[in-house]
């Protein structure tokens, strides 16, 4: 039901913007434009719908997707110069990038699926080992490709590559952390910077006046703040329905038992109703003294307002970039759209804000991984941290000193 109801909220307000988008006939590929927006969004709905595995596959095919385009650009800005191995090597050190961070991934989330393995325990425990030989191969591989007169040129795309990395790969490996802590700190930061880009363009469409930034001359100061406060109401809403339904708000866990992905828990404090009191003076102007709010209502409020204040700067780093290289999109993948990193610029810097937020702000210690570590140990060792354990509790009187 809430699914539905979130999907009846964006095809809403895609339609309006298709409204927008065809009031004026001196753009041809505003009717495409706005239809695939439709289509996108609605899209998005159906991946959350299938869950979380589907998820995590549709974030790899968007991050492979946006690095082509990157490398994609380098490759025709210097193709005349036919650097060798320069494709091959960017696309083995994404491979590369990419074992070390889902490695990672499986050693954290799927502890209980490893120790049934002993190849993948084999792996695990020699994961960081294993990437870093495989990063050398390629670092090795780099400089005996190096040409003579080309040194310069050659040492350029090994840093476009690594930024590329930096930027995409990195990243989303982050959207996918946000996922794993609750499908709702993934929904919620994609769906506010959809949101801000829709009512910044609706506002800038009907009010905008004043441009904004030279980097995109069709922003306007009206359209970044419309977008604004229509994004704190996108996400105030938005997050009071998704906080009531467990799917959304428990972290999203292996269950070793059905071999599926769990999101089944007593929720945690932020998504439980609570009463707040208004300051004297508010009370005044309001009339009314006390409001109900889900606590993690006010966690959105500061997601919004990343998304509406810094998260276009995302956009405009893209912008800056596109016209460093004289082009206008990234590639031609979404007609009327551009490329796909033209879509995600501003979700990747989303994404890393959210991840740092959760674990300054939110994330508290959590049984569940300590427990997956615990098993992974000898048994001596596990029997020995069982020991400290039991000692422990009996001498701050937790645990009756006859028990055990």
């Amino acid at each position: 039901m809430c699914i539905c109801l979130l999907m009846c909220i964006c095809v809403y307000l895609s339609v309006l913007m298709c409204i927008c988008l065809c009031c004026v006939s001196r753009w041809k590929n505003w009717w495409i434009r706005g239809v695939l927006s439709l289509a996108m969004i609605s899209g998005f709905f159906m991946v959350i719908y299938l869950g979380p595995i589907m998820l995590i596959l549709v974030v790899m095919t968007i991050q492979i997707k946006c690095f082509q385009e990157i490398i994609d650009i380098g490759y025709r800005v210097y193709h005349s110069y036919e650097l060798p191995w320069f494709r091959t090597l960017s696309w083995y050190f994404l491979i590369c990038v990419n074992y070390f961070f889902y490695g990672e991934t499986l050693a954290e989330y799927f502890g209980a699926l490893v120790q049934r393995e002993d190849s993948l325990q084999f792996l695990v425990r020699y994961h960081r080992f294993i990437s870093f030989t495989l990063y050398l191969a390629g670092f090795c591989m780099f400089v005996l490709s190096l040409v003579k007169k080309h040194y310069r040129l050659q040492f350029y795309m090994f840093a476009w590559t690594h930024v590329t990395l930096l930027i995409v790969v990195t990243q989303s490996h982050l959207v996918i952390q946000n996922l794993f802590e609750g499908m709702i700190w993934f929904i919620v930061p994609i769906s506010i910077v959809i949101c801000n880009d829709i009512m910044a363009y609706l506002f800038g469409f009907f009010f905008g006046r004043t441009p904004l930034i030279k980097l995109s001359p069709k922003k306007t100061w009206e359209g970044f703040i419309g977008g604004f406060f229509g994004t704190l109401v996108c996400g105030f809403v938005l997050a009071y329905l998704l906080a009531q339904f467990q799917y959304f708000v428990c972290p999203v866990e292996y269950n070793s038992e059905t071999n599926r992905f769990t999101a089944d828990c007593e929720p945690s404090d932020i998504f439980v109703m609570q009463q707040y009191t208004f300051p004297f003076a508010v009370q005044n102007i309001l009339t009314w003294k006390t409001v109900n709010l889900y606590p993690y209502q006010i966690h959105s409020v500061v997601l919004s307002t990343f998304a509406s204040l810094i998260g276009p700067f995302g956009g405009f780093f893209a912008s800056g970039f596109k016209r460093a290289f004289q082009i206008k999109d990234f590639a031609d993948t979404i007609p009327g759209h551009g490329g796909i990193m033209d879509r995600f610029d501003c979700q990747y810097l989303m994404a890393t804000f959210t991840h740092v937020y959760i674990a300054s702000f939110i994330r508290g210690p959590n049984p569940s991984k300590v427990l997956q570590q615990l098993l992974v140990l000898q048994p001596e060792q596990q029997l020995s941290i069982f020991n400290a354990m039991r000692d422990r509790l009996r001498d701050r009187g937790i645990l009756p000193p006859a028990a055990m």
